[in-house]
């Protein structure tokens, strides 16, 4: 499981750096969106990586890694925005974003550890195809708390689904580069 760690990390890094970047080109302006506009986000990234898995084609040309790194940072997004809610207009210093960025990767990466351990990384046997599917799954399942006002009678909350998505994204990405 150390050899889990050590790619979940390297994947990690790689996607705080694109944050980061795209902190720096374009500021915080996500603060604008509301938790529900960030889980279609997610929801239209996870729908083009499925369709690209289905058909075979890639009209776009960007790649699908792409794609999983978007969900990532949504997903820290998502959970930066349960924290502080959705701004009209007031966004955070890009260093403050990166902090809350490592502060909820971090929680992920703790919540993977504890769940890798249980499942005795099961995800390691399966597709990358089953994780976008279960990423899909996750997004619906946000939608309907969503739908029914974060009310939900027995399940786990949004923040547990994004922490899910956010893990498999980072899952494919290790698979993916195992290839």
């Amino acid at each position: 499981m150390s050899q889990t760690a050590e790619q979940y990390k390297k994947v990690i890094t790689n996607c705080r750096s694109i944050f980061e970047k795209k902190g720096q080109d374009y500021g915080t302006a996500w603060r604008i969106l509301r938790i529900s506009s960030l889980t279609d986000q997610i929801f239209i990234k996870a729908q083009r990586i499925r369709t690209i898995q289905e058909t075979g084609v890639n009209k776009v040309g960007e790649d699908v890694e792409g794609e999983f790194i978007a969900i990532v940072n949504y997903c820290v997004m998502g959970l930066i925005q349960l924290d502080l809610g959705a701004s009209t207009m007031e966004e955070i210093p890009i260093a403050e974003a990166v902090a809350k960025y490592d502060q909820k990767t971090k929680e992920a990466f703790e919540l993977m550890q504890k769940k890798n351990h249980d499942y005795g990384e099961a995800w390691r046997d399966m597709r990358v195809s089953s994780l976008t599917d279960l990423i899909m799954m996750k997004i619906l399942r946000t939608k309907q708390i969503e739908d029914n006002d974060g009310n939900t009678l027995i399940s786990e909350g949004i923040d547990a689904n994004y922490l899910d998505m956010l893990n498999y994204a980072v899952f494919a990405l290790i698979l993916m580069s195992e290839k």
